[in-house]
């Protein structure tokens, strides 16, 4: 059985200003807005567009592609 690997998505909490861009601009809606911070709800429906990671203002997002692992 082959496992699939999914992009590695962090959020650095101390840069994120909890602007929700990231959770309105996703296309597969991979974030939800936590309490404070967006949390990555749905790991496995990210397709490593790195939309997240380029609209993010604050370059609080980083979107780690499986390959580059």
């Amino acid at each position: 059985m082959v496992m699939k690997k999914f992009p590695k998505i962090t959020i650095n909490e101390q840069w994120c200003k909890s602007c929700e861009i990231c959770v309105e601009f996703c296309p597969k809606k991979v974030f939800d807005m936590g309490r404070f911070y967006p949390v990555v709800a749905r790991p496995e429906d990210c397709i490593d567009c790195k939309l997240c990671e380029k609209l993010c203002p604050d370059f609080a997002i980083t979107v780690t592609s499986p390959k580059e692992t």
